[in-house]
């Protein structure tokens, strides 16, 4: 490692420190405690190659430059992998493949942080791996993509269910708005012209910016402060931030729109349905059909909870009746029975409205 001068660069190491804290073993047919082997000589039972310098194989390092030399050029765009992989693993890549060819071997390197298990790195060694097979038996796949990239890709990550559960409540959010968003645009209704009342013209009588303004605001800038975070060395949890603070004007338009329906109003809320399916793809997030997600959703939350709906709408038409003949023990008793069940309800001046809480 000595031949190298730069060996340390990735993990900003000096050789001389790394000499003295050294912890290996000391082979006396090492230079240096810190050298590695290109080339391992073959044990009785292993696999091996014949080679100049007898039976052996290659070593751990010299295998992931070769192949990435073969199939991706001398040169890396960006090289990935854990943080624990930094020293020796890409250290020592970096060393052996700049000694070759005397070319940077990656332009970008991206370390990410471990997904955490009560506090333990998940591994099979401590044998609390769990597989994406195994969690898209109960959870949505686009869920999971919102949970990891909530955090940055460099920071650790601290799986739980209970996490994965709050981060699933947002994505149904989402879809729920984007699901208003294309109910609103489909209402038969005509909307009146592009004129609008003092609540929705660009500033009110006191100089303060209008609801739908704002929204229009908020659009212009999106992509803008997507690309920005993403830009921040793939800053994705910045980046998602954009999507609920759009979420959040999105709604407060569609609550504008049940009163003053105008075809601005519908052409901003049309804009807002289309950055969040053409910006979301690139996280892999909001491409399904929002009603298609939805009934599916509450399909499996059903199941989940062993209800079928028939049963709710049942109880809740018996508590409309007990509603109208005021007995509201009876309403409060049914409410109270479907929540111990995980159903919430929630009256609107459309109906009752129920949820899987």
């Amino acid at each position: 490692v000595e031949k190298f001068k730069e060996y340390g660069k990735l993990s900003k190491r000096n050789l001389e420190e790394m000499q003295a804290g050294a912890r290996v073993e000391i082979d006396e047919k090492k230079e240096n405690p810190l050298d590695f082997a290109l080339w391992k000589a073959s044990k009785p039972g292993e696999p091996y190659w014949e080679s100049p310098w007898g039976k052996g194989r290659p070593g751990w390092h010299i295998e992931c430059s070769v192949m990435s030399q073969k199939y991706l050029g001398e040169t890396l765009d960006i090289h990935g992998g854990g943080k624990d992989l930094i020293f020796p693993h890409h250290e020592n890549e970096i060393a052996q493949s700049e000694a070759a060819t005397g070319k940077p071997f990656a332009r970008y390197w991206i370390h990410n942080g471990f997904v955490n298990i009560n506090k333990e790195k998940m591994s099979k060694s401590l044998g609390n791996i769990l597989t994406l097979k195994e969690i898209f038996k109960d959870w949505h796949p686009e869920a999971i993509r919102l949970f990891l990239l909530s955090s940055h890709y460099r920071s650790p990550v601290d799986f739980s269910f209970d996490g994965l559960a709050e981060v699933k409540s947002a994505l149904d959010r989402f879809y729920t708005t984007l699901w208003a968003i294309q109910k609103e645009l489909k209402r038969p209704s005509s909307p009146r012209g592009s004129s609008l009342s003092s609540s929705s013209r660009d500033k009110d009588k006191n100089g303060a910016i209008s609801p739908i303004e704002d929204v229009r605001q908020v659009l212009q800038s999106f992509q803008e402060r997507f690309e920005e975070a993403m830009d921040d060395d793939f800053n994705t949890a910045q980046a998602l931030g954009n999507f609920f603070d759009l979420q959040r004007h999105l709604n407060t338009l569609l609550d504008i729109s049940k009163k003053e329906r105008t075809e601005e109003i519908l052409t901003t809320l049309k804009q807002g349905l289309e950055h969040f399916t053409r910006l979301g793809s690139i996280f892999g997030l909001f491409q399904e059909d929002p009603e298609h997600y939805l009934n599916e959703q509450k399909k499996e939350g059903l199941k989940r909870l062993n209800l079928v709906e028939e049963e709710i709408l049942t109880l809740i038409d018996e508590r409309n009746h007990a509603r109208k003949d005021k007995n509201w023990k009876r309403a409060d008793e049914i409410r109270n029975d479907l929540l111990s069940r995980g159903i919430i309800l929630e009256d609107t001046p459309a109906g009752t409205l129920w949820k899987i809480k």
